[in-house]
């Protein structure tokens, strides 16, 4: 039986009155940067810039690009392999990207880029790569979610979401110091242990009247393959986006590009192993062998050498594709968290491995791999002179703890305010279903009953001479 989710009242309510608050914070607190206000001529002139060409626009803008596209076609195609909540894959990651890059900006700004002077916020080109990267977390703690929630409800877990990241990215960058390029620790493990820890505290022990709709077919699985391809094309970008300049956005490109090539071999691999006839799962294809980028994220600007990436991509589409095939089941039987994307193999597990690594590679660093500036300038050793290299591994894995922490009681305290039943959740039994939130094409409402009644068919009994 449908419930009422009340939808007509509270999406248009929520959405038109947070948009009007954004306006008005961001008429109170953002203004442009220096290298995108228009005296930005007079700047360059003060500080003896020759060219305009040293704007960190022309630096940024093509990462900028990639992880944008990874956001809203790479993670929102990626959730369309449910048969029928495709609609809601695209179009709820839409909805609450676009929220969530506004707040985003807000949040950050607060803590990254307010001027006391004039008391604003100063954003530019890398603002948007960071807001574009708080928003990651969150779509990542969707995918845990997928199919289960209503669209106020993902509001609300963006809301708090965006603010939660925007303080333990603060505690882990700023006050510890610690490295994290592409986001293993405060992206991914922070995101899927949000999202796991909110899809517990939502169990649904009656989710087995929607099992017929938790499952992909034919032509959904083809439509998350655009996803995945969109995701792997670009993840180079989304871990060098804001390394350092020069070297160290040239090495986070080169050693992402080779974990995720390392990868798929990998994937498929384990994948043809764990199926009886030795053919490939696609849900594996369509997530593990993404593993690779997610674990180079926090090393993804060290010196781990090329065969190292390599390394590091075969351990993580290893334990990602095990994931899928032992630790899935065993989450929802034993634990009761019922993860529809697979966001713990594909984020969660080897976001720590990411994290793993780089605290590895941290303490092993030293001035005869990374030259005396080079050292300084990959682990920021100026801002914090007194650091051994043993001192910042310890800090990296310390990092590690905060963005699981920061994942696990804020999902639960997330997890309890999204119970509450002002949201209008769906009935269980409603439950990846797109006929609760959008209007469908005609004859997709008239296959939905032709499918519900199939087996009240009578058989039709043809002439024998036929």
């Amino acid at each position: 039986m449908s419930k009422n989710t009340n939808i007509r009242i509270s999406l248009p309510a929520v959405c038109f009155v947070w948009q009007i608050g954004m306006i008005i914070l961001f008429g109170v607190f953002i203004r442009y940067n220096e290298e995108s206000d228009a005296h930005w001529h007079e700047h360059r002139r003060k500080r003896n810039i020759s060219s305009h060409l040293e704007n960190d626009f022309y630096y940024r803008y093509p990462s900028f690009q990639d992880v944008h596209v990874m956001i809203f076609v790479g993670f929102g195609f990626l959730m369309t392999f449910l048969k029928r909540y495709s609609f809601g894959g695209v179009g709820f990651n839409f909805l609450i990207a676009a929220f969530g890059i506004q707040w985003a900006l807000l949040m950050q700004g607060w803590f990254h880029y307010f001027d006391n002077e004039d008391w604003k916020i100063k954003i530019g080109i890398e603002n948007l790569i960071n807001a574009d990267f708080c928003v990651a977390s969150c779509l990542i703690a969707y995918g845990a979610c997928l199919g289960k929630v209503s669209p106020v409800q993902l509001m609300v877990l963006t809301l708090f979401g965006v603010s939660l990241f925007a303080i333990e990215e603060y505690i882990i960058l700023e006050l510890l110091h610690v490295k994290d390029a592409g986001g293993s620790m405060v992206i991914h493990t922070f995101g899927a242990y949000y999202g796991l820890t909110i899809s517990r505290v939502l169990y649904r022990p009656s989710l087995s009247q929607s099992k017929p709709l938790h499952g992909s077919q034919y032509h959904s699985d083809v439509f998350a393959m655009i996803g995945t391809l969109f995701l792997w094309m670009y993840w180079p970008s989304f871990n060098s986006a804001i390394a350092d300049r020069g070297d160290g956005q040239h090495r986070a490109a080169i050693n992402t590009y080779l974990a995720l090539a390392a990868s798929v071999l990998t994937t498929y691999a384990v994948s043809s192993l764990s199926q009886k006839h030795g053919k490939l799962d696609m849900e594996h294809i369509q997530n593990a062998t993404l593993a690779g980028g997610v674990a180079m994220g926090t090393a993804a600007e060290f010196m781990i050498t090329p065969y190292g990436s390599l390394i590091v991509g075969f351990c993580s589409g290893l334990i990602s594709t095990l994931g899928y095939w032992f630790l899935t089941p065993f989450l929802e039987k034993t634990l009761k968290i019922q993860d529809t994307c697979g966001v713990h193999n594909l984020h969660g597990i080897p976001g720590i491995l990411g994290a793993v690594v780089g605290a590895i590679t941290a303490a092993a660093a030293s001035s005869s791999v990374y030259g005396d500036e080079g050292l300084l300038n990959t682990f920021d050793y100026l801002a914090i002179s007194d650091r051994t290299v043993n001192v910042q591994g310890g800090y990296q894995a310390a990092g590690l703890f905060v963005a699981i922490g920061f994942g696990l009681v804020g999902g639960a305290l997330v997890g309890g305010i999204l119970k509450l039943p002002i949201w209008g959740d769906p009935a269980d039994a409603n439950c990846f279903d797109d006929d609760v939130y959008w209007e469908l094409p005609d004859d997709d409402h008239d296959n939905v009953s032709i499918h519900q009644n199939v087996n009240h068919v009578a058989p039709i009994s043809m002439p024998a001479d036929l």
